[in-house]
């Protein structure tokens, strides 16, 4: 099957584009704050019913400028050159890895200031994260990027435009679509991270968060090493592989941390 390459505007309002991937992107936020919030719930019956939508504000803003610093000090001679456009995200340029950093202490930060536990708080939205990746992901789609290798043969691929392609394969047209691999995959992490959320979250606070930390390093690792338009590589690995790693082992150190301990206490974080 052939994928074909799609416009990346989905409509102009007074000749004003309005993008795919932006669209996309609210979609994706929208669901992870409402199944976050819903998680929360399950795991925190005696708790505020809205808390993470009260979080939500400092949540997504947090996120989004995270996401694209990050993606920005990947590609530093472009912007460096093109200051302005640091403030373009509409077409796309935002990194989860940013959005980790960012995005998790203005989760603890929400959490405190709301006095709910933490580590609940981001192992609700780590469940939900991945599902907002999941769908996130199809904004790629619509700008003809993270894609991988080319294909052999015309049976399989998603095609992409000439001014999208990496140099040295200009003379390809179909590539392999990470973003519908990583797609799927996160759509399988969201239900192993669901099943740890709802068979441990009561108990060991905040293994969800360091499974999501674990899983999503493993897909992302393996996805990337079939990509060819990663930004910025450190010898023969891309940035987003060496963040992968270290993120796993993160991930792995706290989940063991999660389990010794135990037990839940409401003053963790």
């Amino acid at each position: 099957m052939i994928i074909p390459a799609p416009s990346s505007v989905a409509f102009s309002v007074f000749n004003f584009p309005i993008y795919w991937y932006g669209i996309i992107l609210a979609s994706a936020i929208f669901v992870a704050i409402i199944i976050g919030n819903k998680f929360f719930n399950v795991i925190n019956v005696k708790m505020r019913k809205d808390v993470i939508i009260s979080c939500a504000p400092l949540i997504i803003i947090s996120g989004i400028i995270g996401a694209r610093l990050y993606f920005c000090l990947l590609n530093p001679s472009y912007y460096f050159a093109h200051p302005i456009e640091i403030f373009d995200i509409r077409q796309g340029g935002l990194s989860i890895h940013g959005a980790i950093i960012l995005g998790v202490p203005a989760l603890m930060i929400s959490a405190l200031k709301n006095k709910v536990p933490v580590m609940n708080v981001l192992d609700s939205m780590s469940c939900a994260t991945i599902l907002g990746q999941a769908i996130g992901r199809w904004g790629n789609y619509f700008n003809s990027e993270a894609y991988g290798f080319p294909v052999s043969g015309q049976a399989w691929g998603v095609f992409i435009p000439e001014s999208k392609r990496v140099v040295e394969y200009m003379n390809y047209s179909l590539f392999h679509p990470t973003f519908l691999y990583e797609s799927i995959l996160d759509l399988f992490g969201f239900g192993i991270l669901t099943f740890i959320l709802f068979k441990f979250g009561k108990k060991y606070s905040g293994v969800s968060f360091f499974a999501y930390l674990t899983v999503y390093s493993v897909i992302r690792f393996f996805v990337e090493r079939i990509r060819i338009d990663s930004a910025l590589d450190i010898g023969s690995l891309h940035v987003a592989e060496i963040m992968s790693v270290i993120l796993f082992v993160i991930g792995i150190a706290g989940m063991i941390f999660c389990f010794c301990r135990g037990r839940q206490s409401p003053n963790n974080i």
